[in-house]
């Protein structure tokens, strides 16, 4: 696999500056993402080209620090709200401005699917779709619902983003964590799919 095309960079390349920007345990979860990534792309008829950079590099911003983020979110001008949420929501939607800076990836489909990766969207491309999931069951992932969400992947991406979408919702509300809005829009736009009757 090489990612010349969207990258202008060799993955061994790619692979040295990803490595060098997180643990070992993030670079281990980035390269199976990136994995899983191309397999559901290779299922859905998608370029598995886009869909492994996409991949790799979902989580390169996820160990910078929190000021890099509030930095970003000012030299951007993006939304000030964003600086009541955490990494969690930042690595992603404030992330890809890190990754356009460091590594000149300018393809937004790759970006928009990166800035997504956590809290999804009303409408997703398939490449949104592909990312989303891939991260969510990529091996070596374990908990409870791992394996079944992994199986409705291999069969329906949709329903895969709704599960995958309800669980996290759920996994929040338990925690009694706040949630982002635009991952309550996503659950109430793919919701739906979990249903047997469809």
């Amino acid at each position: 696999m090489t990612y010349e095309t969207y990258a202008g960079l060799s993955r061994e390349v790619l692979l040295e500056k990803v490595q060098s920007v997180m643990s070992d345990k993030r670079f281990k979860h980035v390269l199976g993402v990136e994995k899983a990534a191309i397999h559901l792309a290779e299922l859905n008829g998608y370029d598995t080209e886009k869909a492994g950079l996409a991949g790799l590099l979902h989580d390169y911003a996820k160990e910078v620090p929190d000021q890099t983020f509030l930095d970003l979110i000012d030299k951007y001008q993006l939304d000030p709200e964003l600086k009541n949420w955490n990494n969690n929501v930042w690595h992603g939607m404030v992330g890809i401005y890190k990754i356009q800076e460091d590594l000149g990836v300018t393809d937004k489909e790759i970006l928009h699917s990166i800035e997504t990766h956590t809290v999804g969207s009303t409408s997703m491309s398939l490449l949104d779709k592909i990312v989303y999931v891939a991260d969510y069951i990529e091996h070596n992932r374990n908990f409870p619902l791992v394996e079944e969400a992994r199986a409705i992947a291999e069969q329906d991406l949709d329903r895969a983003v709704a599960f995958e979408t309800v669980h996290t919702v759920e996994h929040l509300a338990h925690q009694a964590l706040p949630i982002f809005p635009q991952t309550i829009e996503t659950y109430n736009a793919y919701v739906g799919f979990m249903r047997e009757d469809r």
